[in-house]
């Protein structure tokens, strides 16, 4: 039976010698062999729970949640490369989707309609950041969210927000109190346009979240103006939900 010492697991499987290590010393994955030298030998069975630590990293699972499903014996092998290949088979919907954009305006400029070049960069600026703070299986949600919804309805929310944000900050420059009713009746509007992107997904909500505490701007839009009034949108709601 094949047995493998650290660097020659690390250069068969791409990985460093660093990451086996660190996978050792907080106990994810340790070599379960020995030579009568004392040096430390990865077996067969050790290779199987490398490749579950590989495909539960790719989904995106910390390595504590990793180290407690395996201890568990909660998935196999087996069930894990599945969840690994349906993964990868939504990143290929993905590249699809983003062909099918990219078609879309070459399209347009064959036809001899004009594409700004400021229309281009968002486009990828967008797209690059929904793939850093969203995950496939997120992506793919709310693209099929925006096919329920409709263009006329997307148009009608992103008329909708520079409004409520204006009688937001309107209120932030009078001084009103949070908890004042007209604030509060401002934060439930604020939340109904968030579920309506969100669809009430935590998930999806959190990873927004996450894109508007770490950019600088999202959709043209200012960070570092929009975040006092999501704090303050935040205590109205906070506010409310003490209240009822």
């Amino acid at each position: 039976m094949k047995r493998w010492k650290v660097g020659q697991l690390a250069r068969s499987t791409g990985l460093s010698v660093r990451t086996l290590h660190h996978y050792d010393g907080i106990g994810l994955l340790s070599p379960s062999h020995r030579t009568e030298s004392g040096h430390r030998l990865y077996a067969e069975d050790d290779v199987a729970r490398l490749q579950q630590i590989v495909s539960l990293r790719s989904l995106g699972l910390p390595l504590e949640e990793i180290r407690t499903m395996l201890d568990r014996r909660e998935v196999s092998l087996a069930q894990v490369l599945t969840l690994h290949a349906a993964r990868l088979r939504e990143q290929i919907q993905m590249q699809q989707r983003l062909v099918a954009r990219l078609d879309a305006v070459a399209t347009r400029l064959r036809s001899d309609e004009t594409v700004s070049a400021e229309e281009l960069i968002q486009t990828m600026e967008e797209m690059k950041m929904f793939e850093k703070y969203y995950t496939p299986e997120q992506l793919a949600e709310l693209e099929a969210r925006r096919e329920t919804v409709g263009e006329e309805r997307i148009q009608q929310v992103q008329a909708e927000w520079p409004v409520l944000m204006a009688e937001v900050q309107a209120e932030m420059d009078r001084g009103t109190d949070p908890s004042d009713p007209r604030v509060r009746e401002l934060a439930r509007r604020w939340q109904g346009l968030v579920s309506e992107f969100t669809g009430g997904n935590a998930e999806i909500a959190r990873s927004l979240k996450s894109m508007y505490d770490q950019e600088d701007e999202v959709h043209g839009m200012r960070m570092a103006h929009m975040r006092p009034m999501m704090e303050y949108v935040g205590k109205a709601m906070a506010a409310a939900q003490r209240e009822g």
